[in-house]
């Protein structure tokens, strides 16, 4: 009750931080992805609660400080697979309903604990890595602000559905956002380093599905793994009656656009024959009637 109003009992403000959110997904981000399978509920655990309160998910600077390592540093794995890791939690996060939080030198991926009596390390702009992430967060935001189906509805089942909650083996995840206005996009993340070809999973609608954006794309530094469009078929699957088969990237976030539905056509009315007109009687006269009796 955090934030409820305070005529219905509760203290009035309008975000509470989401701690349990944030003590998870760092401790499943850490963990070294061969073994992120028996910890998967780490990243659903946060929907039992998500629409209590009116969150922010928050990285901020007590994450970073204090021997914590920088958020980047708490990524297992070599350097490319840290950036990767990186990504694909940014991707899972800017969907996850509740308002985002990162901390300064996060979205370029500063080494470094962060340090007040020092400015940012804005030289790791100079590499390759750190400027691509840069641009995906960029990316990120802008695809967030044009987007409501990831902002309007934060606070209800009404803006979430699942797809896949309970990959657990494959550490995938799948899940929609919806906007008031009923526009849904799906987002779809692999947290492991496993290139998933021919990935089946259910869809809401029959319809073509495109990519919006995808945190393995080149620019961002990924591998340039996409999906062409991808039509679905009338194969149910994850209780929907349609389904598509996607290629998830190794460690990553991709966003699809969800056609709309379609309206049903009205049925057409056939057209009902009109009886035809009776002609009217001939009268007969004296003449016809005397001709008759002649024949």
């Amino acid at each position: 009750m955090v934030s409820k109003p305070a005529e219905d009992g509760g203290l009035g403000f309008n975000f509470k931080w989401n701690m349990g959110w944030m003590n998870d997904m760092l401790s499943y981000m850490s963990t070294d992805p061969l073994f992120r399978s028996g910890n998967h509920n780490k990243v659903t655990f946060s929907f039992f609660y998500a629409f209590s309160e009116n969150f922010i998910l928050p990285i901020s600077h007590d994450e970073v400080v204090h021997g914590k390592c920088s958020l980047i540093n708490k990524m297992p794995g070599d350097y490319d697979a840290k950036f990767a890791n990186l990504r694909t939690f940014y991707g899972y996060m800017m969907a996850h309903p509740g308002k985002k939080l990162l901390f300064m030198g996060q979205e370029f991926g500063q080494f470094i604990e962060w340090n007040e009596a020092k400015a940012l390390d804005w030289m790791l702009l100079d590499y390759d890595r750190h400027r691509q992430l840069s641009q995906y967060v960029k990316d990120l935001n802008h695809l967030y602000h044009d987007t409501p189906a990831l902002w309007q509805v934060d606070y209800s089942w009404e803006g979430f559905q699942w797809i896949v909650p309970d990959d657990n083996a494959q550490s995938v995840i799948a899940f929609l956002r919806r906007d008031a206005a009923g526009h849904t996009v799906m987002v779809v993340c692999n947290f492991n380093p496993v290139l998933r070809e021919g990935y089946q999973m259910g869809v809401p609608v029959a319809g073509t599905y495109r990519e919006l954006l995808s945190s393995d794309d080149e620019a961002y530094g990924g591998g340039g793994v996409h999906n062409k469009a991808l039509r679905s078929r009338k194969t149910p699957m994850h209780g929907f009656d349609q389904s598509i088969t996607v290629t998830l990237p190794p460690l990553s976030t991709v966003y699809f656009s969800v056609p709309e539905p379609r309206e049903p056509k009205p049925a057409r009315k056939k057209p009902v024959k009109k009886a035809a007109a009776k002609k009217p009687a001939e009268k007969k006269t004296a003449k016809d009637a005397k001709d008759a009796r002649k024949a």
